[in-house]
C-alpha cells in the first residue's frame, strides 16, 4: 500500500516544533520561560525552533518589560494556524489511510 505524506509541512516534522505550535495554538501568547518549562528544553534549543518558526512567519514576537525584566512572549499567526491545522488533517488522513 502506499502512503502519501501531501500536506504535512516540513516545519513541523520536529518534535519540539510541533509542541510550540500545538501549545500556541490553544493560547492567545505564551511566554518563553512558559514554553521552555511546558517543552521540557534548553533555551538555546527552544530560541532556534523559535526562530525557525518566526521566518516562516508562523509565530510573531512581541518583547516588553514586565517589573523591569525583559518578557518575551509569542503568538501563532493566521498563516501559522492554517498551515498547523492543514498539517493536521494530512497526519489524520494519513491514520486513517492505515485502518
Amino acid at each position: 500500500m502506499k502512503i502519501s505524506i501531501d500536506g504535512l509541512h516540513k516545519a513541523f516534522e520536529s518534535r519540539i516544533r510541533l509542541g510550540i505550535m500545538s501549545a500556541l495554538a490553544v493560547n492567545d501568547s505564551l511566554d518563553f520561560s512558559t514554553l521552555k518549562d511546558f517543552l521540557e528544553v534548553t533555551d538555546g534549543n527552544l530560541a532556534s525552533h523559535l526562530k525557525a518558526l518566526e521566518k516562516e512567519d508562523f509565530v510573531t514576537v512581541k518583547k516588553s518589560f514586565v517589573d523591569r525584566k525583559p518578557n518575551t512572549r509569542y503568538s501563532i499567526t493566521k498563516e501559522g494556524q492554517k498551515a498547523f491545522e492543514e498539517h493536521l488533517a494530512a497526519l489524520e488522513k494519513l491514520i486513517r489511510s492505515q485502518k
